[in-house]
């Protein structure tokens, strides 16, 4: 090839990353330090491993609503999400106790984009694996607990305090098409433990360093 044509398709090419860098617009970031809670219903702020998340929740959740976005195409959704303690993943229960599935869900603007279960079950040699659906939807049933976990061994909080691993951290990271000025981002859990007399010492989940972006393609 031409050296010539090849150097002006690489100036085309550098060029246009540029472009779509530039068309990228961080509308929304929260590391809960401050324990801002603007524009979130349903908010709790809790320390855990030295940081303020927003949780812990249990059979709950949040909503997050922002309006005024720019003009755009996509939305990157990108957060912390930390699942605390004795998460069963796909397990159905067994001799009359009812224990999972132990789903956790996130939607945009009422639309369902992850419905996934985790599993915190230790696995070691010669013990069975209570699977889960993450990475990804239920009810996929083949991936071992902590699967696409970016940190498996944090402490628990309750159920588990202070055990290494008892809290697996999840990196999630979703773009979605999307071109609303208006935006409502909600996390909700269905934890199931009928023999727990402290359900939320049980299963319990919470995130951080949320970050949101428009992005104009």
């Amino acid at each position: 090839m031409n050296k010539c044509l090849l150097f002006f398709l690489c100036l085309i090419l550098f060029g246009s990353c540029a472009k779509d860098y530039r068309n990228q617009a961080e509308v929304y970031s929260n590391d809960f330090e401050q324990s801002n809670l603007t524009g979130i219903s349903g908010g709790e702020i809790e320390t855990f491993n030295n940081s303020k998340v927003l949780g812990r929740y249990n059979n709950s959740g949040f909503e997050l609503s922002l309006s005024k976005l720019p003009e755009h195409d996509l939305v990157e959704i990108s957060f912390d999400l930390y699942i605390h303690d004795a998460w069963d993943g796909n397990k159905e229960g067994e001799d009359g106790i009812v224990d999972g599935p132990d789903f956790w869900e996130m939607m945009l603007d009422g639309k369902s984009y992850i419905r996934t279960t985790f599993s915190n079950v230790p696995c070691g040699t010669g013990t069975f694996c209570e699977p889960q659906s993450y990475p990804h939807n239920y009810p996929n049933n083949n991936n071992n607990p902590k699967t696409g976990a970016a940190n498996r061994n944090l402490p628990g909080v309750c159920n588990m305090a202070g055990v290494v691993g008892g809290t697996s951290l999840y990196k999630i990271v979703k773009q979605i098409k999307h071109s609303d000025q208006k935006l409502i981002l909600k996390c909700v859990d269905q934890l199931k433990q009928s023999n727990a007399p402290d359900p939320k010492c049980d299963e319990s989940w919470s995130v951080d360093n949320i970050k949101i972006k428009a992005i104009r393609l």
